[in-house]
């Protein structure tokens, strides 16, 4: 069964919500766990799945949800049915060595422009 897998949100002030979520979510065990590239990091626990970006849109203009699948074969078959159902390419599958050599995802626009993914964590089969 799929899972939701993780969620980010554009920020408009990088540092300041950096910091603001380092703060608030410290109680809940949650901390900044990777910043791949600049302006964008990673919240969790075992496991980052709570993203902030600042990517200079504006913090009303989208939102990015990622389902966890267990298998590559279900990373493509999202992206086919995605498109097939009207959804605007955003990343095809294939290998994104910048957050694990093994994460395997594919995006799409929905039609509203926000970011939905599909991804695989497993070592191929």
């Amino acid at each position: 069964m799929a899972g939701l897998d993780h969620v980010s949100l554009d920020v408009s002030d990088y540092s300041a919500s950096k910091a603001f979520y380092e703060a608030a979510l410290a109680p809940l065990g949650i901390r900044l766990m990777m910043e791949p590239v600049p302006n964008l990091g990673g919240f969790g626990g075992d496991f980052p799945f709570f993203w902030i970006g600042e990517r200079g849109r504006g913090p009303d203009s989208g939102t990015h949800v990622a389902f966890r699948v267990e298998d590559r074969a279900t990373v493509d078959a999202f992206h086919k049915a995605a498109l097939a159902a009207g959804g605007r390419d955003n990343g095809g599958p294939g290998v994104r060595e910048i957050y694990h050599p093994t994460y395997y995802g594919a995006f799409v626009l929905d039609p509203d422009g926000n970011n939905v993914e599909a991804v695989c964590h497993a070592e191929p089969a």
